[in-house]
């Protein structure tokens, strides 16, 4: 494998570095998804929904409360949490 370039070693550590803003950010587009899915795309958007949770380091109990209930809500209050 060729070696990357300062820019590209730069780019990707700033990808590191931003990480937890980057979920965070993902997060929220996915709660206006919940809102506005059904069916197949809405059990898609909650996959995602926990794996960028978990990356936030929510708690696994948190999670599970949420997927059980399945309310956008209280995902949106989370997320404010989360912001804040």
């Amino acid at each position: 494998m060729a070696e990357r370039t300062k820019y590209q070693q730069n780019i990707i550590r700033n990808y590191y570095q931003n990480q937890e803003s980057i979920s965070l950010q993902r997060v929220q587009e996915l709660v206006t998804d919940l809102y506005l899915s059904e069916g197949k795309k809405r059990t898609k958007c909650w996959e995602s929904l926990v794996s960028h949770l978990q990356k936030l380091g929510v708690k696994e109990a948190t999670i599970k409360n949420l997927l059980e209930r399945d309310d956008p809500q209280l995902v949106a209050q989370l997320v404010q949490k989360l912001a804040s």
